[in-house]
């Protein structure tokens, strides 16, 4: 039986990995007792748990926190990963540590591929990028997988909801939504990730990987669908970045293409499939 160890155990992506990756004995501490940040608490949990594969769930995702605090940005998204990688290859243990697709421009007109050159508007992106080229340095058995729009049934940890949560609820209560309509991703439910994870782990094939589900697909059109998916009648307005105007930078397409997983055979669904998997598992909650 594989023993693993996952940082972040508590998040949405880490609760997916606990309740899913049946047939494994899983660790996964409270942050308390395994602070990313500090490196003897990393250090303990690795030796104490003795794990053939370590899961970095964990990050700094607050887009516009980290352009005002760069410096836990990194600390978090690249310091510490590094931290646990080494770790982990202390003991002999293989690696996992989850990306982003905001390491990419978003000026493209498709699905960004594993080969594409990332070029990261914000801190955010930067940190990330960093945390995964450090792994790459230490040249060990490691995975890097980046995601995209990543929501799960349980709340975000930095807003507390997920952004189908929010539409959901603000329809319900009858308010008008403007949703930006111009801007491009391929939203991933937690569970979908989690389930591609414990297939790529099991082929030993270590290296970068994009995981996200199948898109691309507007912010506003994946709104629309998730009311009608939900069952719910809501009002939408379409609306434009420009309009919106974020205090950070954010790619204008940022979907991701998962190809080196699909020549592993492991094929990611669908961003409709996520929804109505989503929406099915919240009613089972």
């Amino acid at each position: 039986m594989m023993r693993v160890l996952v940082f972040g155990g508590s998040g949405q992506l880490g609760s997916e990995i606990v309740r899913r990756w049946t047939g494994c004995e899983i660790a996964a501490p409270e942050s308390a007792q395994a602070d990313v940040e500090d490196a003897r608490a990393v250090a303990s949990s690795i030796a104490t748990h003795a794990p053939d594969l370590v899961v970095n769930c964990t990050a700094f995702h607050d887009v516009d926190l980290c352009e005002r605090e760069p410096e836990r940005a990194f600390a978090v998204n690249a310091t510490a990963v590094e931290r646990i990688a080494r770790a982990s290859r202390a003991v002999g243990a293989a690696f996992v540590t989850v990306s982003t697709d905001y390491v990419f421009d978003g000026e493209t007109e498709r699905p960004y591929r594993e080969t594409d050159e990332p070029r990261p508007l914000s801190q955010y992106g930067a940190s990330k990028l960093e945390g995964e080229r450090r792994v790459e340095r230490l040249h060990m058995d490691a995975y890097v997988v980046r995601t995209c729009g990543l929501y799960g049934t349980r709340v975000s940890s930095s807003k507390g909801y997920t952004f189908v949560d929010r539409v959901i609820s603000k329809a319900r209560a009858g308010e008008t939504q403007a949703i930006v309509d111009d801007a491009f991703a391929s939203p991933t439910y937690a569970a979908h990730l989690a389930d591609a994870l414990r297939a790529l782990v099991a082929t030993k094939r270590y290296g970068l990987y994009h995981a996200a589900d199948a898109g691309p697909v507007s912010w506003y059109a994946f709104a629309a669908e998730a009311l009608r998916r939900a069952g719910v009648d809501g009002r939408l307005e379409p609306t434009t970045r420009a309009a919106w105007k974020p205090e950070t930078p954010r790619p204008r397409f940022s979907a991701l293409a998962s190809e080196r997983l699909a020549g592993l055979g492991i094929a990611m669904p669908t961003w409709g499939e996520g929804l109505s998997d989503y929406i099915r598992d919240k009613l089972a909650l």
